[in-house]
């Protein structure tokens, strides 16, 4: 069936997809590798569980996205493996990500002082977690 607007819509439910190449095709994230590389750091869950990034999604899946100092929340509605165009990318997820927090606190890390010397092991655990790592 064809609408109005000349975009194609079929009733049959989509096949499942790799994760990271779902992350990709959706522009969630720049390259595939950059994906892959997300899903084996952990930063990526699917329906609450650490996804690997050979994990299949499939329309209804959750999948949360750590990135840039901010979780992504995304739905899958529409399962692709190949990069499509933004308006086409858009139809594939629902966004319910929180707002991304004002950039005057994203630029608020504090800077050493220049003869304080090496970081202490503390010091540095301290700057990771203030740094979101």
């Amino acid at each position: 069936m064809v609408d109005t607007a000349g975009t194609a819509h079929t009733t049959v439910q989509s096949a499942p997809v790799r994760v990271d190449a779902w992350i990709w095709s959706v522009r969630l994230a720049k390259t595939r590798s950059a994906a892959g590389a997300a899903c084996r750091a952990g930063h990526v869950r699917v329906n609450g569980e650490r996804a690997k990034p050979a994990q299949l999604v499939k329309p209804g899946d959750e999948v949360r996205l750590r990135q840039e100092g901010r979780e992504r929340i995304v739905v899958v509605t529409r399962t692709i493996s190949k990069r499509v165009g933004a308006p086409v990318a858009a139809e594939c997820l629902i966004d319910k990500s929180p707002p991304p927090p004002p950039r005057e606190v994203l630029a608020a890390v504090p800077v050493r002082d220049r003869g304080a010397g090496r970081p202490t092991k503390r010091d540095r655990r301290e700057m990771n977690k203030l740094r979101g790592g």
